[in-house]
């Protein structure tokens, strides 16, 4: 499985910044039919680097990587958005997206790093890849992943910000 990968594009290169449209290109985000089926995962794991946690973690075999040092791909028709590979990555590259609910809000899972995670209830500022504020969006879970410690942040947010929040300020 020779995967192309975003490191060789100069834009990655230089700013750091993933672009969706360069993920759709990967092979990382699934049709617009599958994203409003329910929850999927969506990874930006874009570096030949050895790491295959996330094939281990997914109990359905929705995630394949020939070697160690392939990006990891994933069978959107096998993959349920379970969310057991976001605790697990230990780049927090991997996002669960939800355009099913009907309305204007979807759902975000993400890994949450900081030591003092968010309540339940608690609206969050939503950033982008580069770190500048979104939206808000309110906290729907919050667990602790018993193997991996990671904190683990499912939020209610507007369907515009789901492909592009990657991370939450929480406000305090």
């Amino acid at each position: 499985m020779d995967n192309p990968d975003a490191s060789t594009d100069s834009e990655v290169k230089v700013t750091g910044v993933l672009n969706p449209d360069k993920l759709k290109e990967l092979g990382y985000i699934p049709s617009k039919q599958r994203l409003l089926k329910g929850p999927v995962a969506i990874f930006e794991c874009v570096e030949p680097i050895p790491c295959n946690v996330c094939v281990f973690s997914c109990p359905f075999k929705a995630v394949v990587m020939d070697k160690i040092t392939d990006m990891p791909k994933v069978d959107f028709n096998k993959c349920t958005g379970c969310g057991l590979c976001v605790a697990q990555c230990p780049g927090q590259a991997i996002f669960i997206v939800d355009y099913s609910p009907k309305g204007e809000t979807g759902v975000l899972t993400l890994q949450y790093d900081l030591t003092q995670p968010p309540d339940k209830g608690e609206e969050v500022i939503l950033l982008d890849r580069k770190g500048e504020e979104l939206g808000k969006g309110r906290v729907l879970k919050v667990y602790k992943h018993k193997r991996s410690e990671a904190f683990v942040v499912t939020i209610e947010v507007s369907k515009e910000f789901l492909m592009n929040a990657r991370a939450i300020k929480v406000r305090r």
